[in-house]
């Protein structure tokens, strides 16, 4: 399901990135110039760091010295 639902929005999202970039004239402060969109772009960051989160964890508890 996921890859048939970015199948079909990817072109989409491409185009609507680039025109955001044309008007914007390259500045990534355009995703974050409204209260709303700011806050959808905080969540999905947000989201997509809570899914590594158990691998980083795991990584710092790897290289805990033992104490003999």
């Amino acid at each position: 399901m996921p890859l048939i639902l970015a199948m079909v929005l990817g072109d989409k999202m491409e185009d609507a990135f680039r025109q955001s970039m044309l008007l914007s004239q390259g500045l990534f402060s355009i995703f974050f110039s409204n209260g709303l969109v700011s806050t959808l772009m905080v969540l999905a960051f947000g989201l997509g760091g809570w899914g590594l989160l158990p691998k980083f964890r795991r990584g710092r508890r790897r290289f805990v010295p033992v104490k003999p």
